[in-house]
Protein backbone atom coordinates (compact mmCIF):
# COMPACT_ATOMS: atom_id res chain seq x y z
CA UNK A 1 0.00 0.00 0.00
CA UNK A 2 1.09 3.57 -0.97
CA UNK A 3 2.10 5.01 2.54
CA UNK A 4 -0.30 8.26 1.05
CA UNK A 5 -2.76 5.78 0.46
CA UNK A 6 -5.72 6.07 3.09
CA UNK A 7 -5.52 3.57 5.68
CA UNK A 8 -9.26 3.11 7.08
CA UNK A 9 -9.39 1.35 9.93
CA UNK A 10 -13.13 0.81 9.89
CA UNK A 11 -15.64 -2.52 9.55
CA UNK A 12 -16.99 -0.45 6.37
CA UNK A 13 -16.35 0.89 3.43
CA UNK A 14 -12.97 -1.00 2.79
CA UNK A 15 -10.20 0.19 1.00
CA UNK A 16 -10.83 -0.13 -3.08
CA UNK A 17 -7.64 -1.80 -4.92
CA UNK A 18 -6.87 0.21 -8.23
CA UNK A 19 -7.94 -2.19 -10.71
CA UNK A 20 -11.45 -1.73 -8.99
CA UNK A 21 -10.62 2.36 -8.95
CA UNK A 22 -9.67 2.39 -12.50
CA UNK A 23 -12.70 0.62 -13.80
CA UNK A 24 -14.66 2.92 -11.59
CA UNK A 25 -13.43 5.88 -13.60
CA UNK A 26 -14.59 4.57 -16.96
CA UNK A 27 -16.69 6.09 -19.34
CA UNK A 28 -20.56 5.89 -18.68
CA UNK A 29 -22.34 3.27 -20.45
CA UNK A 30 -26.32 3.13 -21.11
CA UNK A 31 -27.73 1.24 -17.86
CA UNK A 32 -30.51 0.36 -20.39
CA UNK A 33 -28.35 -1.22 -23.07
CA UNK A 34 -27.42 -4.86 -24.09
CA UNK A 35 -23.74 -4.09 -22.53
CA UNK A 36 -25.28 -3.29 -18.98
CA UNK A 37 -27.81 -6.16 -19.08
CA UNK A 38 -25.18 -8.28 -20.08
CA UNK A 39 -22.31 -7.03 -17.37
CA UNK A 40 -24.87 -7.48 -14.65
CA UNK A 41 -26.15 -11.01 -15.44
CA UNK A 42 -22.51 -11.96 -15.69
CA UNK A 43 -21.65 -10.36 -11.92
CA UNK A 44 -25.01 -11.54 -10.59
CA UNK A 45 -23.91 -15.08 -11.62
CA UNK A 46 -20.65 -14.94 -10.44
CA UNK A 47 -21.86 -13.84 -6.86
CA UNK A 48 -24.07 -17.05 -6.71
CA UNK A 49 -20.91 -18.84 -4.84
CA UNK A 50 -20.22 -16.79 -2.61
CA UNK A 51 -23.94 -16.72 -1.17
CA UNK A 52 -23.78 -20.47 -1.88
CA UNK A 53 -26.98 -20.79 -4.00
CA UNK A 54 -27.51 -21.72 -7.13
CA UNK A 55 -30.84 -19.44 -6.97
CA UNK A 56 -30.69 -15.64 -8.24
CA UNK A 57 -29.34 -12.82 -6.83
CA UNK A 58 -30.66 -9.79 -6.88
CA UNK A 59 -29.04 -6.41 -6.45
CA UNK A 60 -29.99 -3.11 -4.88
CA UNK A 61 -28.51 0.11 -4.56
CA UNK A 62 -28.38 0.84 -1.25
CA UNK A 63 -26.47 0.52 1.84
CA UNK A 64 -27.07 -2.67 4.23
CA UNK A 65 -29.95 -1.20 6.04
CA UNK A 66 -31.73 -0.82 3.02
CA UNK A 67 -31.49 -4.31 1.68
CA UNK A 68 -32.79 -5.44 5.08
CA UNK A 69 -35.58 -3.49 4.68
CA UNK A 70 -36.08 -4.10 1.23
CA UNK A 71 -35.99 -7.86 2.96
CA UNK A 72 -38.51 -7.29 5.79
CA UNK A 73 -41.11 -5.44 3.42
CA UNK A 74 -41.12 -8.09 0.92
CA UNK A 75 -41.89 -11.28 3.13
CA UNK A 76 -43.52 -9.95 5.67
CA UNK A 77 -47.03 -8.21 6.39
CA UNK A 78 -48.10 -6.28 9.63
CA UNK A 79 -48.65 -8.39 12.34
CA UNK A 80 -46.78 -11.48 11.34
CA UNK A 81 -44.95 -12.67 14.22
CA UNK A 82 -41.27 -12.52 13.69
CA UNK A 83 -38.44 -14.03 16.12
CA UNK A 84 -35.33 -11.53 16.30
CA UNK A 85 -32.15 -13.11 17.70
CA UNK A 86 -29.99 -10.25 18.53
CA UNK A 87 -26.11 -10.40 19.43
CA UNK A 88 -25.52 -6.56 19.41
CA UNK A 89 -26.92 -3.25 17.26
CA UNK A 90 -27.35 -4.66 13.93
CA UNK A 91 -29.09 -7.46 15.57
CA UNK A 92 -31.02 -4.51 17.42
CA UNK A 93 -31.69 -2.44 14.15
CA UNK A 94 -33.16 -5.65 12.47
CA UNK A 95 -35.72 -6.02 14.80
CA UNK A 96 -36.48 -2.77 14.64
CA UNK A 97 -36.76 -2.32 10.79
CA UNK A 98 -39.15 -5.41 11.15
CA UNK A 99 -41.63 -3.53 13.98
CA UNK A 100 -41.38 -0.64 11.84
CA UNK A 101 -43.06 -2.41 9.19
CA UNK A 102 -45.81 -4.10 11.28
CA UNK A 103 -43.91 -6.86 12.23
CA UNK A 104 -45.22 -8.36 16.17
CA UNK A 105 -41.46 -9.10 17.02
CA UNK A 106 -40.28 -11.05 19.91
CA UNK A 107 -36.62 -10.87 20.63
CA UNK A 108 -33.74 -12.93 22.01
CA UNK A 109 -31.55 -10.43 23.33
CA UNK A 110 -27.73 -12.00 23.90
CA UNK A 111 -25.17 -10.56 26.15
CA UNK A 112 -23.04 -8.90 23.39
CA UNK A 113 -19.97 -10.30 23.00
CA UNK A 114 -21.76 -13.85 22.99
CA UNK A 115 -23.21 -16.15 19.86
CA UNK A 116 -26.33 -16.69 20.17
CA UNK A 117 -27.55 -20.55 21.28
CA UNK A 118 -29.04 -22.71 19.04
CA UNK A 119 -30.82 -24.62 21.75
CA UNK A 120 -31.92 -21.40 23.48
CA UNK A 121 -33.41 -20.30 19.60
CA UNK A 122 -35.20 -23.82 19.14
CA UNK A 123 -36.84 -23.39 22.73
CA UNK A 124 -38.39 -19.99 22.04
CA UNK A 125 -39.45 -21.63 18.31
CA UNK A 126 -41.16 -24.37 20.73
CA UNK A 127 -42.82 -22.01 23.18
CA UNK A 128 -44.54 -19.87 20.43
CA UNK A 129 -44.93 -21.87 17.19
CA UNK A 130 -46.10 -19.77 14.56
CA UNK A 131 -43.34 -17.26 13.67
CA UNK A 132 -43.20 -15.91 10.06
CA UNK A 133 -39.84 -15.38 10.48
CA UNK A 134 -36.40 -15.63 12.22
CA UNK A 135 -34.08 -12.92 12.32
CA UNK A 136 -29.99 -13.48 12.56
CA UNK A 137 -27.32 -11.51 12.12
CA UNK A 138 -24.29 -13.70 10.91
CA UNK A 139 -21.29 -11.08 11.62
CA UNK A 140 -22.30 -8.62 14.62
CA UNK A 141 -19.81 -5.58 13.51
CA UNK A 142 -20.70 -3.86 17.14
CA UNK A 143 -18.69 -6.47 18.42
CA UNK A 144 -16.67 -8.90 16.06
CA UNK A 145 -18.97 -12.08 16.79
CA UNK A 146 -20.06 -14.35 14.86
CA UNK A 147 -23.01 -16.49 15.05
CA UNK A 148 -23.31 -20.04 13.93
CA UNK A 149 -25.64 -19.82 11.46
CA UNK A 150 -25.84 -23.45 10.14
CA UNK A 151 -26.47 -24.59 13.63
CA UNK A 152 -28.93 -21.74 13.97
CA UNK A 153 -30.34 -22.26 10.72
CA UNK A 154 -30.87 -26.17 11.45
CA UNK A 155 -32.18 -25.41 14.87
CA UNK A 156 -35.01 -23.17 13.14
CA UNK A 157 -35.91 -25.83 10.66
CA UNK A 158 -35.96 -29.03 13.32
CA UNK A 159 -38.78 -27.24 14.91
CA UNK A 160 -40.23 -24.77 12.24
CA UNK A 161 -39.71 -25.91 8.76
CA UNK A 162 -42.32 -23.13 6.79
CA UNK A 163 -40.21 -19.97 9.05
CA UNK A 164 -38.38 -18.57 6.88
CA UNK A 165 -34.68 -17.44 7.97
CA UNK A 166 -33.48 -13.76 6.97
CA UNK A 167 -29.65 -13.32 7.56
CA UNK A 168 -27.70 -10.27 7.70
CA UNK A 169 -24.37 -11.07 6.79
CA UNK A 170 -23.61 -7.52 5.89
CA UNK A 171 -19.92 -7.67 7.50
CA UNK A 172 -19.78 -11.32 7.06
CA UNK A 173 -20.28 -12.78 3.27
CA UNK A 174 -17.40 -12.67 1.31
CA UNK A 175 -14.94 -12.99 4.47
CA UNK A 176 -16.03 -16.00 5.50
CA UNK A 177 -17.99 -18.91 3.64
CA UNK A 178 -22.26 -18.92 3.45
CA UNK A 179 -24.34 -21.29 2.29
CA UNK A 180 -27.22 -20.33 1.98
CA UNK A 181 -29.05 -23.65 -0.01
CA UNK A 182 -27.13 -26.19 2.26
CA UNK A 183 -28.30 -23.97 5.60
CA UNK A 184 -31.75 -23.47 4.43
CA UNK A 185 -31.31 -19.54 4.84
CA UNK A 186 -34.12 -18.07 2.89
CA UNK A 187 -32.87 -14.14 2.53
CA UNK A 188 -29.21 -13.26 3.07
CA UNK A 189 -28.51 -9.94 2.82
CA UNK A 190 -24.90 -7.94 2.36
CA UNK A 191 -22.71 -5.41 1.53
CA UNK A 192 -20.39 -4.46 -1.20
CA UNK A 193 -18.46 -1.70 1.01
CA UNK A 194 -18.32 -4.29 4.09
CA UNK A 195 -16.18 -7.53 4.73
Amino acid sequence: MDRFEPNLRIPGPTALPPTVREAGARQMINHRGPEFAAMLARILDGMKPYFGTTNDVAMLTTAGTGGLEAAVVNVLSPGDRVLGVSIGSFGDRFAKIARTYGADVTTIDVDWGQAADPAVVRAALERGPGYRAVLLTHNETSTGVMNPIAELASAVREVAPDTLILVDSVSGLGAVPFEMDAWGVDIVVTGSQKA
